[in-house]
Formats: structure tokens, sequence, C-alpha cells
């Protein structure tokens, strides 16, 4: 069974409930049947949030060695000071400097062939942002992680895959960002990702327009008619699946999504606002165009209900079934 995929679940921030969803999750010990996980983090973190959560039958305990794992147990490896203060519900630079370190240990220990693929904590982005992680998110450092050329987030569900064509931005910057070039690129990435992670042979992607109903024609906003409409349509000339712009209400509504394998929003709420509310306790966040696998639950940091035990995790759970699933994936693509 030691071939089972190791992945790496970093913790992050341990205020929030990140540490409450990867017990709950490990607490069942069917999934050490699956992989064989390595939590990045505290043991005393771990320690305290199983005493307050009345958690009996959880172990856990440090690898051997560098990458020499315990296959039939939870593996734990201590990234920060023990000392660190936990304050539940709380932000903190303190326990959001932690997170980054045991997400930058994560890293270190795939690039190492340590593990197979990683699962990701929430982390507060704002305590976290920093001189030394000056990033709006785990998504974008990541890409710059793995010297990716780009990257693309999408939000998965058995019945919905979402991806974004900008990411973690003001909306007033949107159309700016908007661009031929940037609209195609993240459609090929989306359209790579459902065929080798998701083993879509001739995969089906619609495009949302950017402006209330599509721009009208023009009459709401030109950014269907200059850009959007264009690309769909050369791409539709070298044989892609590709449709659209829809009008994002109506297409939710009337849950056309059914009919697509992906669907590649503008922007961020665009489509997470519509993900959240079809798949939110099973949606996993995926960044696609990785060299690695990387995913996390759809969820964050959740403060007000850190410690409480009403934390769900299902989209904990979901997250490492699916990079599970993608790696091994993976696998069966022949090399070369």
């Amino acid at each position: 069974m030691n071939d089972k995929p190791r992945i790496g679940i970093t913790m992050g921030d341990p205020n929030g409930i990140g540490p409450e969803v990867i017990i709950k999750v490990l607490s069942d010990n069917r999934i050490l049947n699956l992989i064989t996980p390595v939590v990045y983090g505290s043991s005393r973190v771990i320690s305290y949030y199983k005493k307050a959560l009345n958690v009996e039958d959880f172990s856990y305990g440090p690898p051997k060695g560098p990458g020499q794992y315990h296959h039939k147990s939870v593996n734990v490896i201590n990234c920060w000071d023990e000392n660190l203060e936990i304050q539940p519900g709380t932000a903190s630079v303190t326990t959001a400097k932690a997170a980054v370190t045991a997400l930058k240990k994560a890293v270190e220990d795939i690039n190492a062939g340590h593990l197979d693929g990683i699962v990701t904590g929430p982390i507060d982005k704002k305590t976290s942002h920093s001189d030394d992680f000056p990033f709006q998110g785990h998504t974008e450092y990541l890409t710059k992680a793995f010297q990716a050329t780009e990257s693309l987030m999408m939000m998965v569900s058995e019945n919905l895959k979402v991806g974004l064509v900008t990411e973690h931005v003001p909306l007033k910057e949107v159309p700016r960002l908007l661009s031929k070039e940037r609209v195609e690129l993240k459609i090929r990435l989306m359209e790579f990702s459902l065929k080798k992670d998701f083993g879509k042979q001739k995969p089906r992607i619609a495009v949302l327009g950017f402006n209330p109903h599509a721009g009208d024609e023009g009459l709401l906003g030109d950014e269907e008619e200059k850009i959007l409409k264009p690309v769909i349509e050369d791409l539709k000339t070298k044989g892609k699946l590709i449709f659209g712009p829809y009008a994002a209400d109506g297409f939710f509504g009337t849950a056309q999504f059914q009919n697509f394998d992906g669907v590649m929003a503008m922007y961020h709420d665009q489509g997470l606002g519509p993900f959240k509310a079809i798949a939110f306790d099973n949606g996993v966040n995926f960044t696609a165009g990785l060299p690695i696998v990387r995913t996390s639950p759809d969820h964050g940091t959740a403060y007000a209900i850190t410690g409480k035990g009403k934390a769900d995790e299902g989209s904990m759970r979901h997250a490492i079934y699916l990079a599970a699933d993608i790696i091994n994936q993976r696998k069966q693509i022949p090399s070369g």
C-alpha cells in the first residue's frame, strides 16, 4: 500500500478552522487506506484542538525522517515554535506567519520529491500579506513557487467546474485585465486540465459574459463584442467546443451549467457566488496549470466558529479526495 498518494496537508491559520476540519477528516481511519497524510503545522496545535473538540480516537506522530512516512497513521511535521499562542477566532500576524511557514515547508518537500500533492488549509489574506509573502493568496504564491507561466483557479464539485479569468483583484480592475490573450489562455488551461486531470476527452466549455445580459449586443458594454465573441469563434474554428458568451444570471438560474464540463467566469464573485450556492459543502478549489497537484477547501478561516465544533469538514474531505483522484489520474497518462 506504500504506493498510496503522499498528500501534504497544510494546517492554515492555527486560529481558524483549518486544524478542526483536518482532525475531523483524518479521524476517519478509512482515509488511511487511500492516502498517506502528512500534516504541516504543529503537534501542539493539533493537541489543543483535539482536546477542545473532545476528540478521542485520533492518533498522530512525526515521520521517521524526511520523506519517511508512516503509511498507516497521520504524520505531523512541526513547522514553527511550539510556544505559539493559540487564540481561536482571532486574526493574528503571528499565526498568519506560522501558516505561511508551513506552506513553504510543504512546497520545499514536494520539490524534494517527498510528496505527490498538497491540500492547503485556509489562511487569512490580510494578516498573511507581508514583504515575505507579497501575494493575494495561495494560488498566486504557488504559481510563482512552481515557476508556472500561468495558472487557473478552478472551483470543482461533482457536477460543476468553474474557472476564473481574473481572481483576487478589485472589481474595478477587471475591465483593464480582460483581453483576448488572457481569456484564451485561461480557456486553454481549463480545456487542458479537463482532459489531463478529469479525463474529459473532448470537453465542452461555457464562457460567461462580463456585462449584465452578456452586454445585450453592445448596449450594456462592449467586452463581449470586442473580446469574448472573437475568442470563442476563433477557438471553434480550431475544433474546440467553446460556447457563449452567456448571461450569468440566466445561465445558473436555468441550470445550463449541467450541459458543460467547465464554465469560465470573468471575475471572482461571478463564478464563486453561484458555485458556493450550489456546492458549498463539497466544493473544492483546484489550481490548474501547475506541475504539481494542489487543492484546498472552498471556505476561509471562519474565525466566528473556530474552536466551537461547528465547522463542516466536507469541503476538506473532498479536497483530499480530489487531490488523490487527480494524482492517480495523472499517473495513467503515458510519459512523453
